[in-house]
């Protein structure tokens, strides 16, 4: 055969190539094959949709992006997708599981204008057995090497009317602290911000959440109802409302995650976010502890009727890290008195800081010095909270300072907002905190997007209505509580004041300022140490609500960090069971909503070949009268047990299961 009928023949093949995606769609399905996806032009606009199981979860759904120099998804063509199979193993220092093992099926379709300006955006997706993730990637190219985003115009074409579980939120700067809307998608209000995760529950028990994942030098997103359909809604940049994202090419958005199963645990248990973040960059990690802490701030920093007034001194310090030390815990926290940081301050409160505010001059009446090197003695470390204004304002000369004293992290609050700026502010604290050997808790800070395992010094984040709330309002009760698991929590660690020890009963629960009640049975407190993922647990109430209580045994025991996670047992917005394993130990949390009922636990997940030793925490059956009160049982059990839960209203349950 010649050679010019051989590039002929080529030609034709390479033309036929181009036609057939040009004019046909892009299709990808999940490892299982239950997840499915495809992309298609609509009058030479992509759309794509989704199904599970053959169930169509999202209809021909338009992508566009409007940016300054014009909108991009109309005159786009679809040139030659690559696919691939992307397996790899990976280990957690701080997360659900510890050994990570993903596998996904990925395809990066290329979409090009075929009129001025000729821009080449690329779709990448990726799909995995729980669920499906795409993002925009812009390569650089010739005449275009910067943009301003004005929308990302990803929608969600829903179909049906799945029952929806989502937060409401007043506008883009908030710290999304609100309590959960659930209803009907179609009854469900038009132009409201949506925080994400959302939960959308279909027909067949099939379940879907939307989050993101690997939020990096870009806005954080949000939804908006509109016409029917969800729209992906960016936050601005501050000032104003036209720009959301400012970038040089190449870049990328972060992944638009769609979390799917026919088995709602398969959702609480998936690590989908760090699946699609970057490996970490920290070269040492040994110095990463993650563990639990004090809190004194939700207290009213309380200590005994002694000699000294509790506040910003060395004898209310020493009297925490002696309770730490004692009882084998880890950390002890700073934050001030009263309204008093514990840093030369001139605001008007916590979350004012004044023109004068100084992160590096500390109060008169502390020693950081002195404390910091007293609970090294007593084998204990010290994290500091701070505004993350002034300590953003110097920031280098802070961490340097920290790392001095001795400090071993810092709660950095009040942010407030996830526009870019943030977005970038908030990774800068965390890769120079991990040069100076300092872990970060975010507060008042938008939710998680699997970060931490590109950064694993960040322990835990706020993003959440919690425990702090008992002291001033009646939000913070079961019903809010068995929200987390199945919206906020998929996002990743949750910071929640958790450690009431002082419950009372829904009928006569009362807001105090200091030594705080809650309004949900002790089994559920102790439960929520399990439900909830956060690598630094709060031990918030005073060291005399703790010692010689009922429970605490169990809070001295439980670890912040785990092997594996499981959830025997789930009902949205109902009750909840997950499991947890550390070492050769299992801590099981069982949490409730206001309905008492009785639930079963199969222990399926133990090890076929042991006995165990369970101990088992569970409601008293007068909790209604005295919500702090639990029945403790010992014995022996294999895998093929099943424990039957009596859960009061409000209540809970935990195990502490370990081999014989």
């Amino acid at each position: 055969m010649k050679k010019e009928s051989i590039y002929l023949v080529l030609a034709f093949f390479i033309l036929c190539a181009h036609s057939l995606y040009a004019n046909k769609s892009v299709r990808l399905a999940s490892p299982n094959g239950k997840i499915k996806f495809s992309l298609a032009l609509d009058k030479n606009s992509p759309v794509y949709s989704v199904t599970f199981n053959k169930q169509t979860l999202i209809q021909d759904s338009p992508l566009t992006l409007t940016f300054d120099n014009g909108a991009f998804g109309e005159n786009v063509k679809i040139n030659k997708p690559v696919f691939s199979t992307k397996e790899e193993t990976y280990e957690l220092i701080v997360g659900k599981a510890k050994h990570i093992h993903s596998l996904s099926k990925e395809v990066i379709i290329p979409l090009e204008e075929t009129v001025q300006p000729f821009r080449k955006i690329n779709l990448v997706l990726r799909a995995f057995d729980d669920g499906i993730a795409f993002r925009y990637e812009f390569p650089k190219q010739k005449g275009w090497d910067s943009y301003i985003m004005y929308d990302e115009g990803t929608t969600f074409n829903l179909q049906g009317n799945p029952n929806v579980t989502t937060l409401f939120l007043p506008n883009y700067q908030s710290s999304h602290e609100g309590k959960y809307t659930v209803t009907d998608y179609a009854d469900m209000d038009n132009k409201r911000l949506m925080d994400m995760p959302a939960l959308f529950s279909f027909p067949n028990h099939v379940y879907m959440a939307i989050t993101e994942a690997a939020v990096r030098d870009y806005a954080g997103m949000y939804l908006w109802k509109e016409n029917g359909t969800l729209l992906g809604k960016l936050s601005p940049k501050l000032g104003q409302e036209r720009i959301k994202v400012e970038a040089s090419l190449p870049h990328q958005s972060p992944w638009r995650v769609l979390m799917i199963s026919d088995q709602i645990g398969s959702l609480i248990a998936s690590n989908i976010l760090t699946n699609l973040n970057e490996p970490c960059k920290i070269e040492d990690t040994s110095w990463i502890k993650p563990g639990k802490t004090t809190f004194t701030w939700w207290n009213g920093n309380v200590v005994p009727d002694t000699t000294f007034l509790g506040g910003n001194n060395f004898p209310t310090n020493k009297y925490y890290i002696d309770f730490v030390a004692r009882n084998g815990l880890d950390y002890h926290s700073i934050y001030g008195n009263a309204e008093q940081a514990w840093y030369d301050e001139d605001g008007a409160g916590f979350g004012s800081p004044g023109p004068k505010a100084d992160i590096l001059k500390v109060v008169p009446s502390l020693n950081m010095q002195e404390i910091c090197d007293y609970a090294k003695s007593q084998g204990v470390r010290i994290h500091l909270w701070t505004n993350w204004k002034p300590l953003y304002a110097k920031i280098d000369e802070a961490f340097a300072q920290f790392e001095k004293w001795g400090i071993a992290g810092m709660m950095i609050d009040f942010m407030d907002r996830d526009d870019q700026e943030m977005i970038r502010i908030q990774e800068e604290f965390l890769a120079k905190a991990a040069k100076h050997h300092l872990f970060v808790q975010f507060h008042g800070a938008c939710k998680p997007s699997g970060l931490s395992r590109t950064y694993p010094n960040e322990f835990t984040r706020e993003g959440t209505l919690n425990y702090e709330h008992c002291k001033w309002d009646k939000d913070t009760d079961a019903d809010h509580d068995i929200h987390m698991p199945f919206t906020r929590l998929l996002a990743g660690a949750t910071d929640y004041h958790l450690g009431g020890f002082r419950s009372l009963p829904r009928d006569k629960f009362k807001n105090q300022e200091r030594n705080p009640y809650v309004m949900s049975t002790r089994c559920h407190m102790l439960a929520m140490y399990v439900v909830l993922e956060s690598y630094l647990g709060m031990i918030c109430d005073t060291p005399e609500a703790y010692e010689g209580q009922p429970g605490f045994e169990f809070l001295k025991a439980v670890p912040t960090t785990w092997d594996q996670t499981v959830v025997p047992n789930a009902s949205v917005n109902e009750y909840v069971t997950i499991a947890r394993k550390k070492g050769e130990d299992w801590f099981v949390g069982t949490i409730n909503n206001s309905h008492a009922r009785s639930i079963d636990v199969d222990l399926k997940f133990l090890d076929k070949d042991k006995k165990y030793k369970i101990t088992i925490y569970k409601d008293a059956e007068d909790t209604n009268i005295d919500s702090n009160k639990l029945v403790k049982e010992v014995k022996e059990i294999t895998y093929r047990d099943k424990i039957t839960l009596p859960l009061a209203s409000d209540g809970g349950s935990v195990f502490h299961i370990q081999p014989i």
